[in-house]
């Protein structure tokens, strides 16, 4: 290749060859970009993202140099073919020309022609290469084609030659951190803080790889830091509000991001929705509403911030408030069907199932096929004792969407509720062979094997259940309830219940089925004190009573045994059962009468 001088006079001579026109576009060409390809470009496998390479060295040839400026125009003009061609051609008069080369090679990288790219690559020494920005591109070129030593070698001659350059140690540290190489990567950005003491980015990426190691103090400090060299770095206080989160530091997190509103970006959404999750999270709601009218303010059709509001006003009880903001999404996105389900819902909240049934059924006519909408038929339907209308809209639930465990859970509940028990067991069935990992499907599978007599089935199934989900305290309390009733694995239903009781402790049937095992296995006081409990929890159910009864006279507290029973046959006549029971204990003709109130008092 020529010096500078003997090429500048190259130039000159060239001028009857080379059109003076041509030269006076030149510099408008010399910075121009590579071409940017619609139809996708190629992966940067962790490399830094960089702006094009600005370095432009014109062929000495008149020839190649003509032909580098057409290819140039060319890519102006988006044409990578033509733009190729002419690199191409322009490389026949000067095959040493390393931006020619270059040029070629980023080319074919952006058209996803990645053999012809790396292979060009090669071409140029890397010891030859005297731009930073080249030094990027062809790293990049050599990563994204899985030349990842090669794209190391480039890196490491460029932050030889250009020290204080930081994103070639930022395009070095994130290649060795996509290979997991972290110990090799943390010395690459303490090597930038040398020589940028500085640097926020290496501070940044220290902490990515702290937390790495588990090293959260560490990483906090260094993210700290990164923000102190940096006040907007966004990521970096992303990081630390994660961090917080999960230390359980609420607060901290809220001031965090408190702090980046304020000072840095008050219109970055992302962080302003989570400082409303996090004030929603602590019960701060007047916050997160402040909040929420601040993106309205911004952007007064943003669906997320007015249904997210309806969705506070729902968790603070005020329904009128939800309903009102939710009206007003409708009145102008009459088809937002998720909106209006929502809407239905508060309505079912609120026990007005003449309106839910209209936004639901409105949805449906919208568009037949809206499974959540036809779900929720279906259960205000069951809820309203309305089984066919129910077994209707829960079979078109199952058609639409055969893989979704509701409908036929309220199949199951519906069948139940119309006390036909092998269909409630089939329908369950038929839930399970879709989702056979249902911890829900499988406990009502079970209670409709009860309802049929089938206790060894009633066992599998709940055992099934609590294998699927060990803190099913329905399903402890139900199996607990059902050994302790029938007489059997006693002390294996004490320890069933009281696991029940101890996930619900002011679950007062829990807390009953806890005390009847105690019975069961003679700890008698530890029984009545329980019992007593479950009184003081459920003063209106006769089943309790009549526990109740069977430990008083076991102590041999006849009146009491008698009045805890009168109590339960007032609660529930038609318990021929205890009424015999009465009789046989010697307490004579019960009179279970609202009019004549036993003297227990719960």
């Amino acid at each position: 290749m020529m010096d500078y001088s003997i090429r500048q006079t190259c130039l000159v001579d060239s001028k009857k060859i080379f059109p003076l026109w041509l030269g006076r576009i030149r510099t408008c060409l010399l910075g121009i970009p590579l071409l940017i390809v619609s139809c996708g470009t190629a992966p940067q496998f962790g490399l830094h993202g960089q702006e094009p390479s600005s370095a432009i060295q014109e062929s000495v040839h008149p020839q190649a140099y003509y032909y580098f400026l057409q290819g140039s125009l060319a890519e102006l003009n988006n044409d990578g073919a033509k733009a190729l061609e002419a690199y191409q051609a322009g490389l026949t008069f000067d095959p040493d020309s390393i931006f020619l080369k270059f040029r070629i090679a980023k080319l074919h990288f952006a058209l996803a022609q990645m053999p012809a790219a790396v292979e060009m690559a090669k071409q140029i020494p890397i010891e030859q290469i005297a731009n930073r920005a080249m030094f990027l591109d062809v790293a990049k070129i050599f990563s994204g084609t899985g030349e990842r030593d090669r794209a190391l070698q480039v890196l490491v001659e460029g932050e030889r030659q250009f020290p204080s350059e930081q994103r070639l140690y930022i395009s070095h540290g994130l290649l060795l951190l996509t290979e997991k190489d972290y110990e090799q990567a943390e010395m690459v950005f303490r090597d930038l803080l040398k020589h940028v003491p500085g640097s926020a980015d290496a501070h940044y990426y220290l902490g990515i790889i702290a937390l790495e190691k588990n090293l959260n103090l560490e990483a906090v400090e260094h993210f700290e830091q990164a923000i102190a060299q940096n006040a907007s770095f966004g990521r970096a206080y992303d990081k630390l509000v994660v961090l917080s989160e999960e230390a359980g530091e609420s607060e901290r997190a809220i001031d965090l991001i408190e702090t980046f509103l304020k000072d840095v970006n008050p219109h970055h959404r992302e962080f302003r929705l989570r400082l409303i999750r996090l004030y929603v999270a602590q019960k701060r709601a007047e916050q997160a509403l402040g909040h929420l009218d601040y993106l309205l303010e911004q952007n007064p059709g943003d669906l997320h911030a007015q249904v997210r509001k309806a969705q506070i006003y729902g968790e603070q009880g005020n329904f009128s408030a939800a309903i009102e903001e939710l009206n007003a999404v409708l009145r102008d996105r009459p088809n937002e069907l998720r909106v209006r389900d929502f809407l239905g819902l508060l309505y079912e909240e609120m026990k007005d199932y003449e309106r839910a049934i209209e936004a639901y059924q409105t949805n449906v006519q919208i568009d037949p096929t809206f499974f959540d909408s036809i779900l929720h038929l279906g259960f205000v339907s069951y809820r309203l004792k309305q089984n066919e209308e129910a077994l209707s809209y829960l079979d078109q639930a199952v058609k639409l969407n055969p893989k979704r465990p509701e409908p036929y859970l309220l199949l199951g509940l519906t069948y139940f509720q119309m006390k036909e028990y092998q269909q409630a067991k089939a329908r369950l069935e038929d839930g399970i062979h879709q989702d056979p990992s249902n911890a829900e499907l499988h406990f009502n599978l079970g209670t409709a094997y009860d309802k049929l007599d089938l206790f060894d089935e009633v066992v599998r199934e709940m055992e099934q259940t609590l294998e699927l989900d060990p803190e099913h305290a329905d399903a402890l309390n139900y199996l607990g309830y059902s050994y302790a009733d029938r007489g059997i694995n006693v002390e294996e239903a004490v320890s069933l219940t009281q696991q029940a009781v101890t996930l619900k402790p002011h679950n007062g049937y829990y807390v009953d089925s806890l005390a009847w095992a105690l019975y069961k296995v003679g700890r008698i006081e530890e029984a009545l004190e329980m019992m007593q409990r479950a009184v003081a929890l459920v003063s209106d159910d006769p089943v309790i009573y009549e526990h109740l009864g069977e430990i008083f006279l076991l102590r041999e507290e006849h009146e009491k045994a008698r009045d805890a029973w009168i109590h339960s046959l007032q609660l529930d006549s038609t318990n021929e059962a205890l009424k015999q029971r009465f009789r046989d204990t010697g307490f004579g003709e019960p009179v279970p009468t609202l009019s004549q109130q036993s003297t227990y008092t719960p």
